[in-house]
């Protein structure tokens, strides 16, 4: 586990001497939640209630490392969040030393509040020992988070149609079965967690060994029809969803699942598909981003698409 850090230290607006009620930003707490949940089904109506309150359930039962914030931070005035930026913390499981990456998600501020809206996306970058994440940032808003020191991960979107690829004899894909073993996969905490979440965890096998795949329900829009299509959650590298692609199509055509969707900076070598560029933006800041095909523990599985 990492070692302990110190939370950063939190502020209060000084909205007192103009006669405004204070506003401070704090840590939230579990008695938070049902307000927090109200604040963000407000502030994101296309998201039932019942969207938020689940997933801050989950926020709550896992394991965060120590000194970082298990939910995020709210700001507060008069004794009621105004406020919410989540922040969901994982230690990288593997690294050495070990290393901590924070997924920003669900900024909100009420309007009347938008003056106090940095307070919310400054106080978590605090942690300077953290990686952190925007994985779903708005296109209004990546103007600001790349002038807050955010580099872009991703030059936009490959849909694949995997099932046309070919195949390397002897490579086969399967459901992971957390009961069996796995000749080199170190993965399994993270493959058993994400099928936990509902996922869809694999394992590719070949002569080399084991090679871990998560994948979560999508859809690709095309005009009116939304199409059934899985979006990558994790893998090792790119280049292990061109070698099993094959495989890895026929199995989710049994599924009634065609397409495979996933972040990169071009189309795949040998995986029909097409590329669009500057879609789905991802984003990060700190001496340790992820590499394409890694967006485990993020809001993507911990809230659901």
């Amino acid at each position: 586990m990492p070692a302990r850090v110190a939370p950063p230290r939190v502020g209060r607006a000084d909205d007192e001497a103009a006669g405004k009620p204070p506003v401070r930003c704090r840590q939230i707490a579990g008695a938070d939640l049902p307000a927090v949940a109200d604040l963000l089904a407000h502030g994101f109506p296309a998201r039932d209630r019942a969207y938020w309150t689940d997933g801050l359930g989950r926020l709550a039962a896992r394991e965060v490392p120590a000194g970082y914030p298990r939910f995020g931070y709210v700001l507060e005035s008069e004794g009621r969040p105004v406020g919410v930026i989540l922040l969901i913390c994982s230690a990288v499981a593997g690294m050495e030393p070990p290393r901590v990456r924070c997924n920003l998600s669900s900024w909100y501020v009420d309007p009347a509040f938008r003056a106090h809206a940095a307070m919310l996306s400054t106080v978590p970058l605090r942690f300077k020992a953290a990686t952190f994440l925007n994985v779903s940032p708005a296109p209004n808003t990546w103007a600001t988070i790349e002038a807050q020191g955010f580099t872009r991960l991703n030059a936009g979107r490959f849909v694949a149609l995997p099932a046309l690829a070919a195949g390397r004899r002897g490579d086969r894909i399967e459901r992971f079965d957390a009961a069996r073993a796995y000749p080199g996969l170190d993965e399994r905490a993270l493959l058993a967690a994400h099928a936990a979440l509902g996922c869809l965890s694999l394992v590719g096998t070949g002569a080399d060994g084991a090679h871990p795949f998560v994948f979560m329900p999508f859809r690709v829009k095309q005009g009116r029809l939304r199409l059934p299509a899985l979006q990558l959650v994790f893998c090792r590298s790119l280049d292990e969803i061109a070698r099993f692609a094959g495989p890895l199509g026929r199995l989710l055509l049994k599924r009634g699942v065609p397409f495979l969707v996933l972040d990169a900076d071009g189309p795949l070598d040998g995986v029909p598909g097409w590329f669009w560029p500057d879609r789905a933006r991802k984003y990060a800041k700190g001496a340790h981003p992820p590499r394409l095909g890694d967006l485990a523990y993020t809001e993507f599985t911990i809230f659901g698409s």
